[in-house]
C-alpha cells in the first residue's frame, strides 16, 4: 500500500471532495478544470439525494453535489466501472438536478441557475477518444453556444498519460495526482501551489486516526476485490463468447458470439460488484446507485 489514499474508492474521493473541512480542494479543482470560463470563490454542500415527485419515482444519489455563491451548481462523480446508458445516466443526473429547482407557483418564470456535471471515468468508453471531453448546449452549425445552464465534463483517465515533466497546468497536476496518488511514495508539486500541499496532508494514510484507517483498509480491500471480480468477468465474457463465435464458423456467427459474451461478462461482473457491496453492509440506495441495478435485482443476489 501507498503513502496516501486511493482517491477512486468512495471513502477517499468523498474525503478529498466531498466534506466541508476540505473543501478549499474541492474550490481549487473546479477553478483550475474552468480556467477562463467560471471563478468558484466558495461552496456550499448541497444534500446528496434528490427525492422523486411522485411515490413511484427514482431517487437521485450524487457522490458530491454543492452550489456556488453564484447559485451555480455542481455536480462531482466519481465512476470506476463502465455501465449501459451510462451517458443517458449523466444527462438525467442534471436534468434531476435543474427540475428540482422548480418553483411552485405563478410568480415563477422558469429562471434557473447553471448544473455542471463533472464526471471521473477510470475506464474507457468508444464514445469518448480523448481524456477530456466537454459538452455544451450549442448550434450544430456555428457552435454559438445557446445556453450556458446545462454543462457536462467527462474525465477518462486512462487517456491521461503526461508524465509529471509533461504537466505544464495545474489542471495536469491535478489529474496526474488523482490518477496516481495511491502508489506514490511521495507527492509531487507540492511546492508549485499551496493548495497542493494541502491535497498531500489530507491524502496521506499516516494523517488518518485509528477509525479513519481500519474503515479506509476495509474499503480499499473491497474496491480491489470489486475491480478484480469485474475485470475477471468481463474477461470471462469476452473469452466465452469469441469462443462460441468461431464454433459457429460464420463471420456473422463469430460477431454475434462475441458481443453476446461481452455483454453477458459485462452484467455478471456488475452482480458480482453488487453482491460483493451487499455483503460488505453498504446500503440498498448506494449499491443502486453504483451498479445502476434495480432494488429488485440486488435483493435477490
Amino acid at each position: 500500500m501507498g503513502k496516501f489514499i486511493n482517491p477512486f474508492t468512495d471513502l477517499g474521493f468523498k474525503k478529498l471532495f466531498g466534506t466541508e473541512v476540505n473543501k478549499e480542494l474541492l474550490i481549487e479543482f473546479l477553478n483550475d478544470l474552468l480556467e477562463g470560463e467560471r471563478s468558484v470563490t466558495d461552496v456550499t454542500f448541497l444534500n446528496k439525494e434528490i427525492m422523486p415527485e411522485s411515490i413511484s419515482g427514482r431517487v437521485v444519489i450524487f457522490d458530491v453535489m454543492c452550489q456556488s455563491v453564484d447559485g451555480t451548481r455542481f455536480i462531482v462523480e466519481m465512476q470506476n466501472q463502465t455501465q449501459d446508458y451510462f451517458f443517458d445516466r449523466g444527462i438525467y443526473y442534471l436534468c434531476r438536478a435543474m427540475g428540482s429547482q422548480g418553483e411552485k407557483g405563478k410568480h415563477w418564470q422558469y429562471e434557473i441557475d447553471p448544473v455542471y456535471g463533472v464526471y471521473f471515468l477510470n475506464f474507457k468508453v468508444e464514445e469518448l477518444v480523448k481524456f477530456r471531453t466537454d459538452i455544451i448546449l450549442a448550434d450544430r452549425e456555428t457552435g454559438a453556444v445557446m445556453s450556458n445552464k446545462l454543462r457536462q465534463t467527462y474525465m477518462s483517465l486512462p487517456y491521461f498519460e503526461k508524465g509529471t515533466e509533461e504537466c505544464k497546468t495545474n489542471f495536469d497536476i491535478w489529474i496526474y495526482l488523482l490518477k496516481h496518488m495511491d502508489i506514490l511514495d511521495r507527492m509531487p508539486f507540492k511546492a508549485q501551489k499551496k493548495v497542493f500541499e494541502k491535497l498531500l496532508s489530507v491524502a496521506s494514510i499516516e494523517n488518518m486516526t485509528p477509525e479513519e484507517r481500519a474503515q479506509y483498509d476495509l474499503v480499499e480491500t473491497a474496491y480491489r476485490d470489486n475491480m478484480n471480480a469485474y475485470n475477471s468477468a468481463i474477461r470471462r465474457g469476452k473469452a466465452e463468447g469469441l469462443a462460441e463465435g468461431e464454433a459457429k464458423g460464420k463471420a456473422e456467427g463469430k460477431a454475434e458470439g462475441k458481443a453476446e459474451g461481452k455483454a453477458e461478462g459485462k452484467a455478471e461482473g456488475i452482480r458480482l460488484v453488487a453482491k460483493s457491496l451487499k455483503q460488505n453492509g453498504m446500503d440498498i440506495a448506494l449499491i443502486m446507485h453504483t451498479t445502476g441495478l434495480s432494488e429488485t435485482e440486488i435483493n435477490t443476489l
